[in-house]
């Protein structure tokens, strides 16, 4: 039997995405990638800030001593308070490449931020995975995409699940999670064409893999091997990433996004762009923080 699914936020996001949750202050950080919002919701009191920048914040992680780590249109910055402005962090990949964007990406278990781009014109297999440590050095990991999604680790680093969204397939890799190295990868599932493409997803305590199947309508939890052991579908069509929430992080929060949708569409699902969120019985993981 699927959980009930209850609307968290109607938001109406164009292309909500990234949600993260801070366990200190009880609070779901999220973006609005079309829109160059970064948002902050407390589900206690239904309260969602936002603040707006100049370029698009595709994903973020939160940092060791405070602040956030966004990825951007161009690069990577480094936010110090909510207020604050974003102060450039590494080389700017992107400043000179309009097609291509920072998109999703993961702190792993040992503080380093592992971030996909995207390429928006799907003008060339151009996008790739790139590995960002602390001291601010970006590494060239695995490219040949169009848009690297779902970036996410196990609880001990030793797995790792990504996926290039249009191919339908979600990867699967073996982690050095001392070198952070990626090794032994393979195809764990690829979905049926038609039927929703793998977006954003998180693991969960038993080392299963929740996927949000974009243009889908619903999200799903895998088993190592790949095989489908919960389907839990959704009002909306265009789920876009699941993280987990909540003091014992047994919600889950799933954002979604109104770009692309017709009049007719929009009309048939009023709750596109909200975050939903619904029980779990297995617990999600608390984020890492960047170590920087």
């Amino acid at each position: 039997m699927s959980p009930p699914v209850s609307i968290a936020l109607d938001a109406r996001a164009e292309l909500g995405e990234g949600p993260r949750w801070h366990g200190a202050e009880q609070r779901l950080y999220w973006v609005d990638i079309a829109r160059q919002e970064l948002h902050r919701f407390d589900p206690a009191t239904g309260t969602d800030e936002h603040r707006r920048f100049d370029q698009p914040v595709g994903c973020f992680a939160f940092r060791r001593g405070g602040g956030l780590l966004l990825a951007m249109k161009d690069g990577l910055a480094l936010l110090d308070a909510w207020s604050a402005e974003p102060r450039p962090f590494g080389a700017q990949l992107f400043a000179e490449m309009p097609d291509l964007r920072f998109n999703d990406g993961r702190t792993d278990p040992a503080g380093r931020f592992w971030v996909g781009s995207v390429n928006t014109a799907k003008s060339a297999r151009n996008a790739a995975l790139y590995r960002v440590d602390p001291d601010a050095a970006i590494s060239w990991v695995e490219g040949d995409m169009l848009t690297c999604n779902g970036a996410a680790f196990s609880a001990d680093g030793r797995a790792f699940r990504h996926a290039d969204t249009p191919s339908h397939a979600l990867r699967g890799y073996d982690v050095d999670p001392v070198a952070g190295r990626l090794s032994g990868r393979r195809i764990l599932h690829r979905f049926e064409q038609g039927k929703g493409r793998p977006d954003g997803g998180s693991f969960d305590a038993e080392g299963c893999y929740w996927s949000a199947l974009f243009d889908g309508g619903r999200v799903v939890r895998l088993s190592g091997a790949g095989e489908i052991l919960q389907t839990v579908p959704l009002p909306v069509s265009r789920p876009t990433m699941i993280a987990f929430g909540g003091p014992d992080l047994r919600t889950a929060y799933v954002t979604s996004a109104r770009a692309g949708l017709s009049e007719a569409d929009l009309a048939s699902q009023p709750h596109a762009g909200a975050i939903l969120s619904f029980p779990v019985e297995v617990p999600g993981l608390a984020e890492t923080p960047f170590a920087a």
